[in-house]
């Protein structure tokens, strides 16, 4: 059984900057690539940034580009968000997800293993 831990949520003021961390528990899991994904209260989940892994191209939703940076570790099952410039919108219980198969990186459905999610509240 694959499991995510993330790690790395909190409170920042708005302008701030957090890192958010996520590593899989199997060192044998092999994924096409790792995201994350946001749910606000009161809303759906949503897609946040992701990267592939073959040739590490990088994918986000339009309202974080030029202030979050997905990037991976040195070992494969290792993904990290660094968050900058945050806003008050940002607040969310982020997610870290693995696709193991096909399917788009922005599609919820196309991921296979999901962590526990990470708060991230950030004050005005």
């Amino acid at each position: 059984q694959v499991q995510l831990v993330e790690s790395g949520g909190g409170l920042a003021q708005a302008g701030g900057s957090l890192r958010l961390s996520c590593a899989a528990s199997a060192r044998t899991f092999s994924n096409s690539g790792m995201g994350w994904f946001r749910q606000a209260p009161g809303k759906e989940r949503e897609f946040v940034a992701a990267i592939r892994w073959f040739d590490g191209n990088t994918y986000y939703t339009d309202s974080v580009k030029g202030r979050f940076t997905i990037s991976r570790g040195n070992a494969k099952n290792t993904v990290y968000l660094q968050m900058d410039s945050l806003k008050p919108e940002d607040t969310a219980v982020y997610y870290c997800a693995a696709k193991v198969y096909g399917g788009t990186f922005y599609y919820t459905p196309s991921y296979d293993y999901w962590g526990q999610g990470t708060q991230v509240t950030v004050s005005s």
